[in-house]
C-alpha cells in the first residue's frame, strides 16, 4: 500500500503546482500555459504506474505505463507500417477527398435553392447512420485494402464539412452584401472577396471536427476487414491475444496522430483567419 500512498501523494504534489502556476503572476505567460498541461500529463502517468504496481492489477486489465512504452520501443516497425496504412492511406486521402468534395457540394448548394432544401435534409439523415452499419458494406464495395478506409472517411468527413461551409457562405449581412452589389461586383468577385472570406471561421470549425472523425472512421472500418496490417487490425488481434500493452501502443499513436493533425488545421487556421476575433489574444 505504500506505492498507493505515494499516488495520492504525487497526486496532490501535482495539483498544487498546477494551482500556483495558474494563480500566479505568470498565469498569462506562453511558458505556464505549456508546462501546466505538461505537468497534469505527467502527474496522471505516474498516479497510473503507482497505482497499477501497488494494487498489482493484472496486465490483461491495465498495463503500467512503463511497460507501454516497453512494447512501443519493440513495436516501432510494426506500429510506423500500421501508422502509413491507417492515418496516411486511409485517414488522410479520405479526408482530403472528403473535404474538397463538401466544399465544392457546398458552393454548388449555395447557389441552388433546390440543392440546399434537398440535399442539406439528406445530409443530415446520411451523417446520422451508425459507422458500424456503413463501414462493412463499403468494404464489400471498396475491398480489404485502404480505399475501403479511404471511403468511409469520406463518408464521415462530407456532411459536416458541408454544413459548416454552407452555413459560412451564408454568414454575411445584407449591408456587406449590398455594398459589393453598388460596386457592380459579380457572384465570383464577391465570393472571392467577400463571402469566402467571411465563411471561413466555419470552414475551419468543419475541418477540424473531421480530423477526429477522419481517425475514428479508418480505425473502425479495419474492425471489419483489413490486410494484416493497419491500426484497427492490430487493436482486434491484440485484444484477442490479451495483448494490452500492444493496444495501448496503438492507442498512443493514434491520440498523438490526431492531436497533431488537429494542431495542424487549428495553426493553417489562425494564419488565415488572423483577422476573426476569435483569434486575437
Amino acid at each position: 500500500m505504500s506505492l498507493v500512498a505515494l499516488a495520492v501523494l504525487a497526486w496532490g504534489l501535482g495539483w498544487w503546482i498546477n494551482v500556483r502556476l495558474a494563480e500566479g503572476p505568470w498565469a498569462q505567460t506562453r511558458a505556464v500555459g505549456l508546462a501546466v498541461p505538461l505537468i497534469f500529463g505527467a502527474t496522471i502517468l505516474v498516479v497510473w504506474e503507482l497505482l497499477v504496481r501497488g494494487l498489482e492489477v493484472p496486465m490483461v486489465i491495465l498495463p503500467a505505463p512503463s511497460v507501454i512504452a516497453a512494447r512501443f520501443a519493440t513495436s516501432l516497425p510494426v506500429l510506423w507500417a500500421d501508422f502509413v496504412q491507417t492515418i496516411v492511406k486511409g485517414a488522410l486521402s479520405g479526408y482530403v477527398i472528403g473535404c474538397s468534395a463538401a466544399f465544392v457540394t457546398a458552393v454548388l448548394v449555395d447557389r441552388s435553392d433546390f440543392l440546399r432544401r434537398g440535399l442539406l435534409p439528406v445530409g443530415n439523415f446520411v451523417a446520422a447512420l451508425p459507422i458500424v452499419g456503413t463501414a462493412p458494406i463499403l468494404v464489400m464495395w471498396f475491398g480489404f485494402d485502404w480505399q475501403s478506409k479511404a471511403a468511409v472517411v469520406v463518408v464521415m468527413v462530407f456532411f459536416p464539412v458541408l454544413v459548416n461551409t454552407v452555413a459560412g457562405l451564408r454568414e454575411t449581412t445584407a449591408m456587406q452584401r449590398d455594398l459589393m452589389d453598388t460596386y457592380a461586383a459579380s457572384y465570383w468577385q464577391a465570393f472571392w472577396k467577400l463571402r469566402l472570406p467571411a465563411a471561413m471561421p466555419f470552414v475551419f470549425n468543419g475541418l477540424k471536427i473531421a480530423t477526429t472523425l477522419a481517425l475514428v472512421g479508418a480505425i473502425v472500418a479495419e474492425f471489419f476487414g483489413s490486410p494484416t496490417v493497419g491500426m484497427g487490425f492490430r487493436i482486434s488481434t491484440s485484444v484477442g491475444q490479451l495483448a494490452l500493452d500492444m493496444v495501448w501502443a496503438e492507442i498512443v499513436v493514434a491520440a498523438v496522430a490526431g492531436s497533431v493533425f488537429y494542431g495542424g488545421v487549428a495553426l493553417v487556421e489562425k494564419a488565415v483567419t488572423f483577422w476573426h476575433p476569435s483569434q486575437r489574444s
